[in-house]
């Protein structure tokens, strides 16, 4: 069990998911399935694992097929088990877990630090974690950085602790990116975020890796914060406003291992199902031989194109 005082981890899921349309027109970016699993699951795994017990989701919209997953199915249990599939209940261990499943509206879609702060009165003054439920950290395990962010926040009475992960240096424009003091080999304390800097401006390539711990101070911030790119309130902003009034936020970078997946646009999206794919330990070894042969024959064909020319020669 998890010593920490810290027991709940918001999840905000309210998003629209326009970066994956047709897909998310009438069901959440969230459970678009990964291999056997659709994201969120993972995002719940990885908060049980690291020791969290209460998951509160801030939903919105076209969410209920998310409350319905975690939900415990008798109906469906009782059909395997009359139909001679009891192996199959294996597949919703998920559902028998000792996990708490809270839920709360976002009514208005202002953006992600407006989500966080619809958790306030559930979360009150007491510490939470944050994970966005469309960033999967780790496909093939559990990811222990939210553990580890724990333990930093209980030790050193830090305001807030984020998850880091280094970027190319052309990709700092779709994250927030924090600004490194110092670091030692645990963790950095922060002189301050920026939300989707340019190139030129970022100062640092260590991106804002979707997990977060916080003081219920940050509430007080995030109701204070106006609205900024795109006309969102930012949670990136808040955690500036934070540091400048003296807060203290540390930062903790992933491990080999625990890389993002960003489920927010095709290309990750598809990284994400091809990486759980050939990780799967039934299958992947079988599928690992088939795009083996998908890229020789495109190879060869590839070739075959170079070495023929139009005229016939």
């Amino acid at each position: 069990m998890n010593p920490s005082p810290i027991d709940i981890a918001v999840i905000p899921v309210a998003g629209r998911g326009t970066g994956l349309l047709p897909l998310t027109k009438s069901q959440p970016k969230e459970m678009l399935p990964v291999g056997r699993k659709p994201v969120v699951q993972y995002v719940v795994e990885e908060m049980h694992h690291c020791g969290l017990r209460r998951m509160l989701f801030v939903t919105g919209p076209g969410k209920a097929a998310i409350e319905n997953h975690f939900d415990i199915d008798r109906e469906l249990i009782d059909f395997l088990r009359t139909s001679g599939r009891e192996e199959l209940l294996q597949e919703l261990a998920f559902e028998r877990e000792a996990v708490e499943y809270l839920y709360t509206r976002q009514r208005r879609q202002l953006g992600l630090g407006h989500a966080v702060l619809c958790a306030r009165a559930v979360v009150g003054d007491k510490p939470f974690v944050v994970a966005l439920g469309d960033s999967i950290l780790g496909l093939q395990r559990p990811s222990g950085v939210v553990a580890r962010m724990i333990e930093a926040f209980d030790q050193t009475g830090a305001d807030a602790v984020l998850a880091l992960e280094e970027v190319p240096a052309a990709d700092v424009v779709h994250y927030g990116i924090a600004q490194p003091r110092s670091e030692n080999d645990r963790w950095c304390e922060l002189d301050d975020v920026v939300e989707k800097p340019a190139v030129d401006q970022a100062p640092s390539r260590l991106s804002l890796a979707a997990r977060y711990v916080f003081s219920p101070r940050v509430l007080d911030f995030l109701e204070n914060t106006p609205p900024g790119i795109d006309g969102q309130i930012q949670l990136t902003d808040a955690i500036r406003a934070l540091i400048a009034d003296g807060g203290r936020v540390l930062g903790i970078r992933l491990e080999a291992g625990e890389r993002r997946y960003d489920i927010g646009d095709y290309p990750s999206f598809y990284r994400a199902v091809l990486a759980s794919a050939l990780g799967d330990a039934q299958i992947g070894a079988s599928l690992r031989k088939y795009v083996r042969e998908l890229l020789a024959g495109e190879s060869d064909r590839a070739t075959h194109r170079q070495t023929h020319t139009p005229d016939g020669s």
